[in-house]
């Protein structure tokens, strides 16, 4: 009998703050960022049906995931993934590499079961300094980490590939080839700066699936950046089939911010504050006071290291949408927020299902049109740079 496929929202990286017990994970991550309010949050507020929690190779967040399997409140799937309510995490690990030669880069790992994860934590625990916390480096090739994750079953996907911090582009290599195995990557994250036009620079990633994640250090992030798939049931082994293509199961879509809105789009410069424009990059000098002081932005990095004239998008590539998070909108406060989430159930609803005369008749004719400019990408923005978001208006 062939399986019905549904549309599932999923976001793939998620920090954990703290172990329900208060022990740090991710040092920059909200205290109540915890992996059973991670869960809660998404089944029932933002209403993602999957969802990667990425710090699950720390011994203090297995000890959270088995009290949770144990107290009956979440359960493990035959096909991969722990079932929340209606979502299902994807049990993940975010490692820093550090090539010979090179500047460091961010890598998502994932396995289907927790006995996967709990082994590959013993392993990886003999290599890093501090098991316990979030994107430690590993002291191991990334050609000997990849060897270790698919051998014990799990996927490695390359994190925000474009940021100017600690990602493969950004700040490690030209060139994926040059520091992994190619043939061992699922898919790649495009980050919060970039978009999947941008991708369309470099020809060694058109062979791969694009996903979008928010990287969320805290609940109200959750679901800034996600993706639409087609699946039969949200699970590890659906998502695998879904990057692959297989019967049926694809990504639909990306869900984004504007490159424009994210912290390091452009290149900045510390000394004065100008912000790159136009298609010249700014990487080593600022053209307005000469200073050598630049935070370097995605699109200028990307357009140094192109092995291409010109964007080519593959046509097998999802459409990505530019989507403005609910928290960006003016005038969206958590009081109207919670009104809307009163009466529409989750922000995806909000985003994607609601009608806009239905919004009006909760929040108002002026704000339900600006979540509706939001929706079909009419509202004007002002490009960030060097750590600082960018603004909206209409």
């Amino acid at each position: 009998m062939e399986q019905k496929l549904v549309s599932i929202y999923a976001d793939l990286h998620i920090h954990i703050g703290k172990t329900s017990k208060g022990a740090p994970v991710k040092i920059s991550g909200s205290r109540n960022l915890t992996f059973a309010n991670i869960a809660k949050e998404a089944a029932e507020r933002k209403g993602i049906g999957l969802i990667g929690i990425i710090d699950c190779h720390s011994p203090g967040v297995q000890q959270d995931i088995m009290a949770c399997l144990e107290e009956g409140t979440m359960r493990e799937l035959d096909e991969g993934g722990i079932a929340y309510r209606s979502t299902t995490i994807l049990l993940g690990s975010e490692i820093e590499i550090r090539e010979a030669g090179m500047g460091p880069a961010h890598l998502l790992v994932f396995f289907p079961y927790l006995e996967q994860m709990v082994d590959f934590s013993g392993w990886m625990s003999k290599h890093m300094k501090n098991i316990h916390l979030s994107s430690q480096r590993i002291y191991v090739s990334a050609h000997a980490l990849q060897e270790e994750v698919y051998a014990r079953g799990g996927m490695m996907i390359p994190a925000h590939i474009f940021t100017p911090h600690r990602s493969i582009y950004g700040s490690c290599s030209p060139r994926m080839a040059d520091v992994l195995d190619l043939d061992r990557i699922a898919a790649v994250e495009l980050g919060l700066s970039s978009d999947s036009q941008m991708a369309g620079w470099i020809s060694e990633l058109d062979r791969y699936p694009l996903l979008s994640n928010s990287d969320a250090h805290s609940l109200g992030k959750i679901g800034r950046e996600y993706n639409e798939l087609l699946l039969s049931a949200p699970s590890y082994s659906e998502f695998e089939r879904a990057l692959s293509g297989q019967d049926g199961r694809s990504i639909v879509a990306n869900y984004g911010l504007d490159p424009r809105l994210g912290k390091y789009h452009r290149s900045f410069c510390s000394t004065c504050g100008t912000t790159a424009s136009g298609d010249e990059p700014m990487l080593e000098r600022c053209p307005s006071c000469g200073s050598k002081q630049i935070v370097r932005g995605v699109l200028d990095r990307i357009l140094s290291i192109a092995d291409r004239p010109m964007m080519q998008v593959p046509k097998h590539r999802p459409p990505y949408f530019n989507q403005v998070p609910l928290d960006f909108i003016p005038g969206l406060g958590p009081a109207k927020l919670d009104r809307l989430l009163e009466h529409f159930g989750t922000e995806m609803n909000i985003l994607h299902r609601v009608p806009e005369e239905e919004l009006a008749r909760v929040v108002g004719p002026e704000l339900a049109g600006w979540i509706a400019a939001a929706r079909s990408g009419r509202l004007s923005l002002q490009s960030g740079g060097g750590g600082i978001y960018g603004k909206v208006g209409q």
